[in-house]
């Protein structure tokens, strides 16, 4: 049977191709048109805007009943924003709270448990001189899981708020933290140092005898007053696992000098080792209320040299952190990690009382409460204050002249610094009688005056002082026998 045709002029038509033999579509369905609610309740929701997260400041004080300081709230409330999850900020506020070093109580029977410190420390007698419960400590218990965690998680988080660090790590000593951090990472390995940041420390030792005892070959590069960035990528050859960079915090190098920043090492290649020492958290000393004074000109920050570039900075806890003897070792966290992996990490690592201490002075920065802790109290006291005081100590001691003095920073902490200071000068040569005195008091002796600085006392002991005073003259002026 052939194909249909049209009848066209009395001839049948068949198109080229003949006809499609399918059937035609169906005409296309017309939708129904939405109700009017319908329309209007699209229209109220294309027009909604998007769900918007509470803000950091609100959220942060939504947890504000927990105890927190403010500025770890912010933190914590930043993270459950970034999370996209910030009705966790109460939980995360609360996992915060349990890596805090606090007295514990031991009802598990275990007398040396490890996670709480083995034996419970001696409290000291109280105000009235009761004796205290002796007390245990989560220090390597983590409250908020309930399981065994680690001493250093409950300082450095704290290091690496007020650094900008990504990771942590203390030990007991500054030394100890450039021991650590070179034996990790430079064993066996050539390190970079110029020659004119080959220091002597406390006690004799010399920063060539350290790197020796850590395994690491010293590679010294420039001169001892110039040193240059192509002295370092000449010195490349040698394959180095790490560029150490010494501050000179306890002499000034002046004159015909040269040095190179960080960042231009850091641009070198290898890992920038950083060891500023004094322990400066923040050249921009956001805890003080007028800003960084000016004998802390050129004192480098944690801070602000690992935002220049340096893979890790080393530090001394008791210097111008103001807190116990430690070393601080913050920067990139796989090398932390590194250095936090190494046996030696275990002999160096510090104890519950110092963690204690650190903790208490770390959370002072981050209140901003620089009164908290006494080496800034101490540093910031307003001259006309020290003024004050030193009349009124010479008031009462009947004795001495009230004078101007000049203070310095001390302990390997910005060299050739003075901070202006007010004390009292004694004639003639009290220093002995001063030393003998219970408890002892030092002072220098500056030709022949014997002088008393404000400066380092704290404002309780002037009334010590006076009593000292006053017993080495009423010592003097007493017949000899």
């Amino acid at each position: 049977m052939g194909s249909p045709a049209f009848k066209a002029g009395g001839a049948d038509v068949v198109p080229p191709g003949g006809f499609d033999s399918r059937p035609p579509p169906p005409p296309p369905r017309r939708r129904r048109p939405a109700p009017p609610a319908a329309r209007t309740v699209r229209r109220r929701l294309i027009r909604l805007p998007a769900m918007r997260p509470p803000s950091v400041d609100a959220l942060a004080r939504s947890v504000r009943d927990l105890g927190l300081p403010h500025a770890i709230a912010v933190d914590i409330a930043r993270g459950a924003i970034a999370g996209g999850d910030p009705e966790s900020v109460r939980a995360l506020a609360r996992a915060w709270q349990g890596q805090r070093l606090r007295p514990v109580i031991n009802a598990t029977g275990v007398l040396l448990h490890t996670n709480l410190g083995r034996a419970p420390a001696a409290a000291p007698p109280d105000s009235t001189g009761e004796p205290l419960p002796s007390r245990y400590s989560n220090l390597e218990f983590d409250l908020a899981l309930g399981a065994r965690g680690s001493r250093q998680g409950h300082v450095g988080p704290l290091i690496e708020t007020l650094t900008g660090a990504e990771d942590a790590l203390v030990v007991n000593n500054g030394a100890a933290a450039v021991l650590l951090v070179l034996t990790s990472l430079a064993s066996e390995r050539a390190v970079l140092v110029s020659r004119g940041e080959l220091v002597e420390i406390g006690g004799g030792f010399r920063l060539p005898e350290i790197f020796e005892a850590c395994g690491a070959r010293l590679v010294e590069v420039g001169t001892t007053n110039r040193t240059y960035r192509s002295d370092y990528e000449q010195a490349m050859a040698n394959d180095p696992a790490a560029i150490v960079q010494v501050h000179r915090s306890n002499f000034a190098m002046t004159g015909f000098t040269a040095s190179v920043a960080v960042g231009e090492l850091a641009a070198i290649g290898p890992p920038v080792v950083s060891d500023i020492g004094s322990g400066l958290l923040d050249a921009r000393t956001p805890w003080l209320r007028d800003g960084p004074p000016g004998w802390l000109a050129g004192e480098p920050g944690a801070r602000q040299t690992l935002d220049e570039g340096a893979s890790i900075v080393t530090f001394s806890g008791d210097k111008l952190l103001g807190g116990p003897q430690a070393g601080i070792i913050a920067g990139r966290r796989a090398l932390v990690e590194a250095c936090a992996a190494h046996p030696l990490a275990r002999a160096l690592r510090p104890g519950p009382l110092v963690l204690d201490a650190l903790e208490r002075v770390l959370l002072a920065y981050i209140e901003r409460s620089p009164e908290r802790i006494p080496f800034w109290a101490m540093a910031t006291t307003p001259l006309d204050e020290l003024r004050r005081r030193a009349r009124a100590v010479s008031g009462q001691a009947g004795t001495g002249t009230p004078v101007d003095l000049t203070s310095t920073p001390g302990g390997g902490s910005a060299p050739g610094s003075g901070i202006a200071s007010a004390g009292v000068a004694l004639d003639g040569d009290h220093w002995r009688e001063l030393l003998d005195h219970d408890p002892p008091v030092l002072c220098r002796r500056e030709g022949k005056q014997t002088l008393m600085d404000l400066r380092s006392v704290d404002p309780a002991d002037d009334a010590v002082v006076v009593a000292a005073v006053c017993a080495s003259t009423a010592a003097r002026l007493a017949p000899r026998a």
